[in-house]
């Protein structure tokens, strides 16, 4: 760079570099003691609640940061000094970041607010194109109105913004679509704009500015720029661009989609992300010959304060130099590259700007093709498949696109992922290092443990996908079982339990359905499995449900609906058993005391008034005791009946009741191999032992036992009374039958086991 700290004749200059030497001198040896120390580069951390929570920025981001301090101090000078060292910053300025993006002869304004720049512009294009504009005002843009055109993949919000700074209708606005059949989907459509350009003008409104972009701000796509700027030039419009991969034109090498757009009329700037560095205003680069214009526009001042923003990316530039500065955008470009190529090598990931290969934005998705899977996924439509099934399939892989990203933004924090949501491909994931790595300082290494996360979250995304349709159908077939569909979750699915008294038409909240899915949720928990289950929805508007997460192995599916389902079931029979114990109880209780009322009065009866006289009744039943029997009540929980202890008193035994029916079990148990978790499947790829192969077997194990004659036959014979003399005897059926079992199909071996059952 020409203009150097060493060079300055100026005195103030030179004081002031002499400064600024002293304060870099001081950070070095700030930064110098504290690695020897601590071994560490500084921190950035301050005392109090921002402790930890401030990022390392360096020592070009100290120096950014110093030339806010800096700004202040020199404003203090008297204004000939000020004057002269504002022009000086504010041209060197300028001149550096016109040779170092190839913007020749061009004007710079300094702005804080990113879009601050572009609204500047358009006043600009207002007052170059409607000359009486400054003396008639609205009236002349009523007469024929502007009209500001953006791409369809423009910054959310940029075309309300210019609106609102410029005081336009809504109206003014053009949205651009972009390409539909050939292109990038993410490209203006350069021949459906030129159609509306005319439509426009035929209308009698005047076609005023382009808004394109070198890089959207979602995919990082380049417009075509050298279309546009001849169609601009044509009908006389303002072309004005922006977008990250306007930081390549720094390189030794540039695409030439981007280095057309050094031929526009103007372009911003963002050089605080790309570079670093903390503090930094955005800058636009723009061409105009009329300083009066530029002046009414805003984007010259004669405000101290506006021409000093220049000073911490002049103090910035001159310490990176030029050779820092192509180094931090190359090495930006480099991690990008690095990612594409690793994951063009990794199965089930969709790369969305294959084509564009100088673009330092990675985007993208993880897909499985799946039989009916979503078109846009495969990339060729299917006519069979319904809208519902496409829109489900769409919401799964965006669940799973949801959830996979914010595990990489966890796991490889110094990548500075970002997930959104695209309107054609839906939740994709975005790697865009000119804009972190700097700050973030992300290297290979970063890079290649990113591709190795991915690689090890991908069997677990492919498994719960496949397992996704299969939950449903179970659940679907399961009695008492809901599958509720919910787009957002990423797991294997949403179900909820029905109840007996649930109100199935009514979304409102259920007391008893919530009592029972939280016992469900404990039980579940309780098994140790490898699934995860939570209950939801967070936000209590609708009935309680079991989310069950991701499965990262193969999971007996029937075996986990039929768990959840019996479950549930036991949770409430039980409720309900206690439910009525306690209503019985209390009747009971009632029962009780009326009894124990009524025995009162039958012993005033028996016993006679006088002996309630307190001396009497002592006297009386000193020479005439009375022979009263001991007479209590036990209540039965299992009879759920009142019952006399005076069996109790008599036998000094308490009697045992009825016993209670011992609790069929509603499921059956699956056989583990030791260490085996629950909802395992032992033998996968191969069909096990079937419920009628089992059947059959447990059935020739029983003939086995009779024919063996063990200790049950013994029994059966000394125990059982002698049978008719015409009737055949158990040795005589069982040999009849071992007989008969070589003859008979095996289908005719249940009537004669279930006939020596009976026997037994």
């Amino acid at each position: 760079m020409e203009p150097t700290l060493k060079k300055i004749a100026d005195p103030t200059l030179a004081e002031m570099g002499k400064n600024l030497k002293e304060a870099v001198k001081m950070l070095e040896d700030s930064q110098r003691r504290t690695e020897e120390e601590n071994g560490k580069k500084i921190s950035g951390d301050i005392p109090g609640p921002l402790q930890g929570r401030i990022q390392n920025i360096g020592e070009q981001g100290h120096i950014a940061l110093l030339g806010h301090s800096l700004g202040a101090y020199i404003s203090t000078l008297d204004k000939e000094k000020l004057r002269k060292l504002m022009t000086r910053i504010l041209s060197d300025t300028t001149l550096w970041l016109c040779r170092i993006f190839r913007y020749e002869n061009g004007c710079a304004y300094f702005h804080e607010e990113e879009r601050e720049g572009l609204a500047k512009i358009c006043r600009l294009a207002i007052h170059s194109r409607y000359e009486d504009f400054v003396v008639d005002g609205f009236n002349v843009l009523y007469n024929k109105k502007p009209v500001i055109y953006l791409s369809a993949a423009a910054r959310p919000g940029l075309g309300q913004y210019l609106c609102n700074q410029l005081g336009l209708p809504f109206p003014c606005l053009c949205r651009v679509p972009c390409n539909t059949m050939f292109g990038s989907q993410h490209q203006m459509d350069v021949a459906f704009l030129e159609k509306l350009i005319k439509d426009d003008i035929e209308r009698g409104k005047l076609p005023l500015l382009l808004v394109a972009n070198a890089g959207t701000a979602a995919v990082g796509h380049t417009d075509k720029m050298g279309r546009l700027k001849e169609l601009c030039e044509q009908y006389g419009i303002w072309l004005h661009v922006e977008g990250v991969n306007l930081a390549t034109l720094a390189l030794g090498y540039v695409s030439s989609s981007v280095l057309a757009a050094t031929k526009c009329d103007s372009m911003t700037l963002t050089p605080g992300p790309w570079l670093g560095l903390p503090a930094v205003p955005a800058v636009t680069l723009y061409k105009h010959d009329d300083p009066a214009l530029t002046l009414v526009a805003g984007l010259t001042s004669n405000k101290p304060a506006d021409k000093l923003r220049a000073l911490p990316l002049w103090l910035s530039l001159q310490y990176l130099g030029l050779d820092g500065i192509v180094e931090r955008i190359k090495h930006a470009c480099q991690l990008s590259q690095r990612l594409q190529e690793s994951l063009k090598k990794v199965n089930h990931i969709k790369i969305l700007v294959e084509d564009e290969l100088s673009s330092p934005v990675v985007v993208f998705r993880f897909f499985q093709e799946l039989p009916g899977s979503d078109p846009v996924l495969k990339g060729v439509p299917v006519p069979n498949m319904a809208p519902s099934a496409v829109g489900r399939e769409r919401h799964s892989c965006d669940a799973l696109n949801r959830w996979l990203g914010e595990q990489l933004k966890q796991l490889v924090p110094a990548s500075g992922l970002t997930v959104m949501d695209l309107e054609v491909e839906g939740v994709c994931i975005r790697f865009s290092p000119l804009m972190t790595a700097a700050v973030l300082g992300t290297r290979g290494e970063d890079v290649d443990q990113l591709v190795a996360c991915i690689q090890s979250k991908l069997p677990v995304l492919s498994c719960t996908l496949q397992l996704r349709e299969e939950f449903k159908q179970e659940v679907t077939a399961a009695a008492g079982l809901l599958h509720v569909d919910d787009p957002n979750w990423p797991g294997i699915g949403v179900v909820r339990y029905e109840h007996a008294n649930d109100d199935k038409s009514s979304l409102k909240l259920d007391p008893e359905g919530e009592k029972i899915h939280a016992g469900l949720l404990k039980k579940l928990n309780e098994l140790e499995s490898d699934l995860t289950f939570k209950m939801g929805p967070e936000y209590k508007s609708m009935k309680s449900c079991i989310y069950i997460g991701m499965a990262s192995d193969d999971v007996d599916i029937s075996e986990l609906v039929e768990t959840i389902a019996v479950t549930a079931r036991e949770i409430e029979e039980n409720s309900r058993l206690l439910e009525n114990m306690t209503e019985v109880v209390r009747k009971g209780i009632q029962e009780a005391q009326v009894q124990l009322q009524k025995a009162n009065e039958e012993r005033l009866l028996e016993e006679g008034v006088l002996r309630q006289i307190p001396v009497v009744g002592s006297v009386l039943n000193w020479f005439s005791p009375v022979q009263a029997s001991q007479k209590g009540r036990t209540f039965n929980l299992t009879a759920g009946s009142l019952e006399s202890t005076e069996h109790t008193y008599v036998y000094k035994v308490q009697g045992t009741g009825v016993t209670p029916p011992q609790t069929p079990s509603g499921t059956r148990t699956k056989q583990r191999l030791p260490g085996q978790k629950p909802f395992k499947r032992s033998l996968r790829g191969s069909d096990a032992l079937s419920e009628t192969s089992s059947v059959s077997h447990i059935e020739d194990l029983e003939k086995m036992e009779h024919l063996t004659g063990g200790p049950e036959q013994d029994v059966l014979e000394t125990s059982s009374p002698e049978p008719h003399p015409g009737a055949p005897t158990l040795q005589d059926t069982e040999q009849t039958g071992a007989l008969q079992n070589g003859a008979q199909r095996p289908e005719d071996d249940r009537p004669q086991v279930e006939e020596l059952e009976s026997l037994r």
